[in-house]
């Protein structure tokens, strides 16, 4: 007989692994144990080498459907002739480097108990198992055990107790277990919080009230949301002004797949998308027939996704979702139980209070929400998924890297979009979607967020790393944190090496990357935004830009895209406008004020010279008349993406300047903007505008790395171009792209598990200091 004792690391908790271990070692007659620890599953097991060898195999090869495992370490050790194989209770010392499970869509055995009249569980809107159910939201401390999530207030009844206790049941030891008799329950309360009267099943109800134009908020996972009825024109728009959301798309939550396709079009890759555990939103192409006119069955009002030629489609994920589409089968508007631009409401009292003015009725629950955490958004790119926000389903599972930070670290992201991220050892932990820095309450959830993780995953920063930008909240935490050492990363060098470190890229890989997003400050003072580096983790060079034009009115110019069209038609014509039909029709729209904006610029009152792709875009957005003020950040920019005929191969040309040797070569993008301002005056219909603009800066971006590589002496070795930046959601560009430079022989990198936006920032400022320090 041999024994053995073998450390699984990256097993997440409450995901059966330890069940899944007693079984096999049950079926191999093997003696011994299985427990958790802090630091991961720990096993001794005595038996034939044979056996044992099953059992190592094993251990990856068969693992449950959410476990994943990053190593095995296996050691001898004396036989103590254990005949009978255990599970032993957790372990509370030590150090602790176990993980935790993201939220997971009800899986088809619990469905199947839901849906059988005969079952315990028929209809129980909070059914779960082993293998899905809630996890990330409900933790509050580590080891994953039911005293430290919020389920310890519903005590176990004697029948869901035996199945938490047998091993050879589904639920042994799932945390959230519960029944009918001893879990959570709903109820339908009205705006004000108090009950509504009435018998009968809430949902059903609550189904009734959406079918005749109420909105409901409704009690999720992670939150609440806000739901009508998305064929109802004039309930939509009631959501939009009580929320005060304008014109943003809204998700939808449909019943199934073939719902799904019978609004949009499905590949295989979206399908994949759409049913994959963690049930994210994902960004499809609607059909041409999914907006009939209200009250059609399956049909979208037009306000749910104006302008746009793409829905928004989840599918239910947990079981109150399966059990209200099921009373309400036609598709829901599904959104973020929040104001504009203030984090989602997860607890009862805040719901109440905030929700109140926009909710008709709410239907809740008692199970307390740990962890506010809004949906995640995926498209499909590159025949993956393309993350928009990486939030429920995904956080907190780590990104496992392939190089160790040495110290402890605490990246505190950027100001819009944000996301933290700490990291140890080879784990970067990105967190949820926590949203725009720009109220109390969204720095609240901030500064609690990095709490609870480091908590969660032992964490202790030795060095806080920040944004330059000195006015964003997230870079006056850091400054603020007491004793680490702090350390600053520029913008777009944080989002080309999360890029890198997305795509596990080697510690000292150098690439060209092209960084196109909003804006972000650079190491100039200025507002950088369209950059092309040589970089690698720790350090870059600016090879390339954009050249620099005013922002008029400096932020007003991000809502107001008309002033950026002013600004590139001084940086095309001077101040010798063309008598040509775009600019008619801007002065048209804004007479006397269009002059004053432009002599502002041209003077520097109050116009910070930016390089940023996205106010080129903005700019050809508006000078083609698409839109002049946005009521959300990049909107000119989608709706000009939108419109666009993929047909077109038509190309407008931006000269590239080389300036003195060690200068970086120079774009100039108002070529693009004169050359939309031409095709407009000319009568070419936009949608070819529109794509000839995104190829011809597709065009630029192949054209410029080329000359990067060639200028650097490196032609064998800079065969590679990493694609970040929020202009990189851009699905044509980022396909022109793709295709440019992969005929041009380059190896193109772009994000596939956080998001190219500013989502990734942290990711990227974590990677960019354990870099340092490991050359230090």
């Amino acid at each position: 007989m041999t024994r053995i004792r073998v450390r699984v690391q990256g097993v997440v908790q409450g995901v059966g692994y330890r069940p899944f271990v007693y079984g096999l070692a049950c079926r191999l007659r093997l003696g011994g144990f299985v427990g958790n620890d802090g630091l991961g599953v720990l096993i001794e097991a005595e038996g034939e080498p044979a056996a044992l060898d099953r059992l190592v195999d094993a251990l990856t090869g068969q693992a449950p459907p959410l476990a994943r495992v990053e190593q095995v370490e296996v050691e001898p050790i004396s036989a103590l002739g254990q005949r009978d194989f255990s599970i032993s209770a957790s372990g509370t010392g030590g150090p602790r480097t176990v993980l935790v499970a993201p939220d997971t869509g009800t899986c088809a055995d619990c469905l199947a108990e839901m849906a059988d009249p005969a079952d315990r569980r028929h209809a129980y809107a909070f059914t779960n198992c082993t293998n899905c159910g809630p996890r990330f939201t409900i933790v509050r401390e580590l080891p994953y055990d039911r005293p430290g999530t919020t389920m310890a207030a519903f005590a176990l009844c004697e029948r869901c107790d035996r199945e938490y206790a047998d091993p050879a049941d589904r639920r042994f030891h799932a945390q959230p277990v519960c029944c009918p008799d001893c879990g959570p329950r709903l109820e339908l309360r009205a705006a004000d919080g108090s009950a509504i009267p009435g018998d009968g099943d809430p949902i059903a109800r609550a189904a009734g009230l959406l079918a005749d134009g109420s909105i409901v908020a409704i009690k999720g996972l992670g939150g609440y949301h806000l739901a009508v009825a998305a064929a109802n024109e004039d309930a939509v728009r009631t959501l939009r002004h009580r929320k005060h959301r304008e014109e943003r798309p809204l998700a939808l939550m449909v019943a199934d797949l073939d719902a799904a396709r019978r609004l949009c079009e499905v590949d295989a890759v979206e399908e994949g998308l759409l049913l994959d555990p963690a049930r994210p939103i994902v960004v499809l192409e609607r059909r041409p027939d999914a907006e009939d006119a209200a009250g059609t069955a399956g049909a979208v009002a037009p306000s749910v996704a104006p302008r746009q030629r793409n829905l928004g489609i989840m599918l239910p994920y947990t079981p109150l979702h399966h059990l209200l589409v099921s009373a309400h089968p036609a598709p829901l508007v599904m959104t973020s139980g929040n104001l504009s631009d203030e984090p989602i409401a997860h607890r009862d009292d805040d719901a109440f209070k905030r929700l109140s003015g926009v909710a008709d009725a709410f239907l809740t629950h008692d199970r307390a929400i740990h962890t506010r955490v809004d949906d995640s958004v995926l498209q499909a790119g590159r025949g993956g998924p393309l993350p928009i926000r990486r939030s429920r389903g995904f956080a907190p599972a780590p990104l496992t890297l392939p190089w160790e930070f040495p110290r402890h670290v605490l990246a505190c992201g950027p100001e819009l979009k944000n996301t933290f991220c700490l990291a140890r050892d080879r784990h970067a932990f990105v967190s949820h979607h926590i949203g725009d820095l720009e109220n109390h309450e969204t720095l609240q959830s901030f500064t609690e967020g990095i709490e609870h993780f480091s908590r969660l995953f032992s964490v202790t920063p030795q060095v806080v790393v920040h944004d330059l930008h000195p006015e964003y909240l997230s870079t006056k935490y850091a400054l603020d944190y007491p004793d680490v050492e702090l350390v600053a990363v520029q913008h777009h060098h944080a989002h080309i090496a999360s890029c890198l470190a997305d795509n596990d890229a080697g510690a000292d890989e150098t690439v060209i990357g092209v960084a196109f997003d909003g804006l972000g400050m650079g190491e100039d003072g200025t507002l950088w935004g369209g950059e092309f580096l040589v970089a690698d983790l720790a350090g870059f060079t600016r090879a390339g830009h954009l050249a620099t034009v005013p922002m008029p009115g400096g932020a007003r110019a991000v809502r107001e895209p008309w002033r950026m069209g002013a600004a590139y038609l001084d940086a095309a014509y001077g101040t010798d406008w063309p008598d040509i039909a775009p600019v008619r029709d801007l002065m048209a729209r804004h007479g006397e004020r269009l002059e004053q904006v432009a002599a502002a610029a041209r003077a520097g009152l109050n116009a910070p010279r930016t390089s940023s792709a996205g106010r080129l875009f903005d700019a050809a957005a508006a000078l083609a008349g698409v839109r002049d003020t946005v009521s959300y950040e990049g909107q000119a920019a989608i709706e000009f993406e939108q419109l666009a005929d993929r047909s077109e191969r038509g190309c407008y040309v931006a000269r590239v300047e080389a300036g003195a040797t060690g200068t970086p070569l120079v774009v100039h993008g108002a070529d693009l903007v004169d050359a939309v301002a031409a095709d407009v005056h000319a009568g070419i219909a936009i949608p070819v505008v529109s794509a000839r603009f995104h190829n011809g800066l597709a065009a630029t971006v192949t054209e410029v790395c080329e000359l990067i590589r060639r200028g650097t002496g490196l032609d064998t070795a800079l065969d590679t171009v990493a694609l970040s930046g929020g202009v990189f959601q851009n699905a044509i560009l980022v396909e022109r792209c793709v295709a440019g430079l992969e005929a041009a022989g380059f190896r193109v990198l772009t994000h596939r598990r956080v998001p190219p936006n500013d989502g990734g920032i942290s990711l990227g400022q974590a990677a960019v200091c354990g870099a340092r320090d490991r050359r230090s």
